[in-house]
């Protein structure tokens, strides 16, 4: 799960991957190497969400909405998502602004950061991707009980 960092002299180097809800609470993460290109993360991290519930009316099994980043948007990904039922609230290269959806993308900001404030995932120690992607799967539960237990209190 490592690859030639495009910005760091071609050094060895994993790229995070973090989907999640509207609250910001991690639904599935994800670690691929960095020259890997965000748009393959997409179709595995959408196959990893578990069923969603809601608290009045019927249960939801999956997210209407989905929001990304421009690298996301693709004819091939567009059409997917909506195989999948998923509305896709991607900008456009070239044609919109990624503006509009900064008021979306700090939610996943700050998922990000509450995963790399566990220390363990600061600087990756681990030789293998497994162990590396463990630890992250514990971060990422761990961030969850602690968001539940807040509301819950």
């Amino acid at each position: 799960m490592t690859g030639p960092n495009p910005v760091d002299r071609g050094k060895k180097g994993s790229k995070l991957h973090v989907l999640s809800d509207a609250q910001g609470i991690p639904l599935a993460v994800a670690v691929s190497g960095a020259n890997m290109h965000d748009s393959l993360a997409l179709k595995p991290l959408i196959r990893g969400i578990p069923a969603v519930r809601s608290r009045r009316g019927p249960r939801r099994r999956r997210p209407v909405k989905l929001r990304a980043d421009k690298a996301y948007f693709s004819a091939e990904h567009l059409a997917w998502l909506r195989e999948r039922g998923l509305v896709a609230r991607i900008a456009r290269p070239g044609i919109e602004s990624g503006e509009r959806l900064g008021r979306h993308r700090w939610k996943i900001e700050r998922s990000i950061a509450w995963l790399f404030g566990y220390r363990r995932l600061t600087v990756r120690y681990e030789r293998k991707g497994s162990h590396f992607l463990a630890f992250l799967g514990l971060a990422a539960a761990l961030t969850c009980y602690k968001k539940l237990a807040k509301l819950a209190t």
